[in-house]
């Protein structure tokens, strides 16, 4: 064997001169299936890059109207609300304003219950500080009260199960 680079590839024939009949064939196949796979990869990118910009403008999308069904709900309860205001301007029956706000309050409760805001309950229970913010400590004369929340300065809420406001509570020591 000739230990010299530049002289085994002189002596050996270049490959397009023994790659003639079964052999070319097979390169030649092998090329048509790369390109093939070229232009399934190139049209598979195209694809995800399209499929990329779509889900970014619905997710823009999305965002720009995401409160539109809740405002649409609440549109009910402001027109109550200018109703009722427009009855305590006319009226002096303080029973009867009291009645009609208190219906508007009702139906704000109820559609925003309807849209999965809950209360969370607070007073009486034990201080975690996963579920309440505590605004300030004061003595409790009932060691029972001790580390349970006394006060609730500012109601909490959750969304579907989630935490959206915690409840600023007073906490007893």
């Amino acid at each position: 064997m000739n230990n010299n680079p530049e002289m085994e590839q002189q002596e050996s024939p270049a490959i397009d001169e023994v790659a003639e009949g079964p052999v070319q064939q097979e390169v030649d196949l092998l090329k048509a299936e790369l390109a093939e796979q070229k232009e399934k990869f190139i049209r598979l990118y195209a694809e995800f890059d399209n499929f990329k910009r779509r889900s970014a403008k619905e997710r823009i999308e999305l965002i720009q109207t995401a409160g539109k069904e809740v405002i649409q709900s609440m549109l009910e309860v402001m027109d109550d609300s200018d109703r009722a205001e427009k009855q305590m301007q006319k009226s002096e029956d303080l029973t009867q304003i009291r009645e009609g706000i208190q219906l508007v309050f009702t139906k704000l409760r109820n559609i925003l219950h309807g849209k999965g805001l809950k209360e969370m309950k607070s007073i009486g229970e034990e201080f975690n500080p996963d579920l309440h913010e505590a605004i300030t400590e004061i003595p409790v004369p009932d060691e029972n009260m001790k580390g349970k929340v006394v006060d609730e300065v500012e109601k909490g809420y959750t969304l579907n199960d989630k935490i959206i406001r915690f409840s600023k509570v007073v906490v007893g020591k």
